[in-house]
């Protein structure tokens, strides 16, 4: 048995954690409410209500939606709320941010099931390389998240990875 081959990197108790399993892939879609601004200024309540009620909102079946307002206009607070409700069937996730701020608002709200005490005394290897791209936001928030309770915390693969903290003794 001298030539049996010992998976190591299993026996080091590395704990590895790949974003891509805990963010959901999902379509990303994006309401700008300025579209429905009268003159680019002001929103009518009464043709914001009827424009919720024509529209079809089965084209957001399943996605992650960015509601804002890119025009320099107050829109009611109000509308977001009409539009989310709108949205409720057939959204997977809907957001109040840029276009821009998606990916991070979707990473923040997928890690916050995390359980910090799971992760306690523990060596953790972030996976790096996946088949999409993670945004950034969501590596600096686990990091956030894990460095309290880690005893040492890495990125990239279990076999090759980039030390990022270490527990001081």
């Amino acid at each position: 048995m001298a030539d049996q081959i010992i998976n190591k990197v299993a026996q080091s108790g590395i704990v590895t954690i790949d974003l891509e399993d805990l963010i959901l892939d999902r379509k990303a879609n994006f309401i700008d409410i300025k579209d429905q601004l009268f003159h680019g200024l002001i929103l009518k309540e009464k043709d914001f209500r009827e424009w919720i009620k024509k529209n079809d909102w089965n084209m957001y079946q399943n996605s992650n939606v960015a509601i804002y307002c890119s025009a320099d206009a107050v829109v009611p607070t109000w509308a977001y709320m009409l539009l989310a409700a709108a949205l409720r069937d057939t959204s997977s996730q809907v957001f109040y941010c840029i276009p821009e701020s998606l990916n991070a608002m979707i990473a923040e709200r997928s890690l916050a099931s995390i359980k910090p005490e799971d992760y306690t005394d523990k060596k953790v290897v972030i996976k790096g390389c996946g088949d999409r791209d993670i945004s950034n936001h969501a590596y600096v928030r686990l990091t956030t998240i894990l460095v309290p309770v880690a005893k040492s915390l890495m990125f990239g693969e279990p076999c090759s990875t980039v030390p990022v903290y270490k527990k001081r003794k």
